[in-house]
């Protein structure tokens, strides 16, 4: 089985390094707030004290950061370290810009993937992530398994950048959910006939995913992917529901709770 470091051990990060343990990898891992380390070791991973630790006898690096500062700041730690034709998988959501950034500090020690997942925490743990990978992926691709389901999404950073794309749709749909009830509400309308109604047409799935519990995609993460966003192209919507996102002032609580946020408060 290879070797594999797993760098970041946040909400997602954390119960998908315990899959790859529970599918035999030996597994060193990092995490800055060391003490999130505790479950991983408990079930026989090995905690390191810095990135560079992590990856000198690894196969296979995969990171789950983040965002791009993130992943600059542990890859410039570990490069140095980096056995020579090593796997890297970054997992965070980046964008395009920061994998290009990855593989230039890489150069040709490593073969790199960009492979952000679609799913919260519940998939996470269960390995039925979806995971958009770009670049050449046939070296890691029964270590992605135990994580999921892979799509093939093109060249290197193609995966990343498809990420964007898909959350910001989410992101979006969720925001229109809130001011749809927002509109509910100042119309007068009972709350569930309104959400049994939205629940039942086109943007049933966001519905869904606004009230969603026991899943978690931190308001502050969304707004760094909505920014990473519109730094892209020209999106005025999007623009628009990155200010609700900053402005619910939850940065740690999953996207529902900005949902109550954007609903109730006084001004838009």
């Amino acid at each position: 089985m290879q070797k594999i470091a797993f760098l970041g051990l946040g909400h997602m990060g954390a119960p998908m390094a315990l899959r790859l343990l529970a599918a035999g990898h030996p597994l060193a891992v990092w995490n800055r707030t060391a003490a999130k380390a505790a479950p991983l070791a408990a079930e026989g991973a090995a905690v390191v004290g810095t990135p560079a630790d992590a990856v000198r006898d690894a196969d296979v690096v995969i990171t789950m950061l983040s965002g791009p500062d993130a992943l600059a700041e542990v890859a410039d730690a570990a490069v140095p370290a980096l056995p020579h034709g090593i796997h890297w998988i970054d997992m965070s959501t980046v964008g395009p810009e920061a994998v290009r950034d990855l593989a230039a500090r890489l150069g040709g020690t490593a073969h790199l993937v960009d492979a952000p997942v679609m799913g919260s925490t519940d998939k996470a743990a269960a390995g039925e992530l979806g995971i958009l990978a770009g670049g050449e992926v046939s070296g890691v691709e029964k270590v992605l398994a135990h994580l999921g389901t892979v799509t093939r999404t093109g060249p290197l950073g193609s995966g990343a950048a498809l990420k964007l794309v898909v959350n910001s749709a989410v992101l979006g749909a969720v925001a229109l959910v809130a001011e749809s009830l927002r509109l509910a509400d100042a119309l007068g309308l009972d709350d569930t006939v309104a959400r049994g109604a939205l629940a039942s047409g086109p943007i049933g799935g966001a519905v869904a995913r606004a009230f969603a519990e026991g899943v978690h995609f931190g308001t502050g993460l969304a707004a760094k992917d909505l920014a990473l966003a519109t730094a892209t192209a020209q999106l005025p919507a999007l623009e628009a529901v990155l200010t609700h996102f900053r402005t619910a002032d939850v940065p740690d609580a999953d996207i529902s709770a900005a949902v109550t946020r954007i609903r109730t408060r006084s001004t838009v």
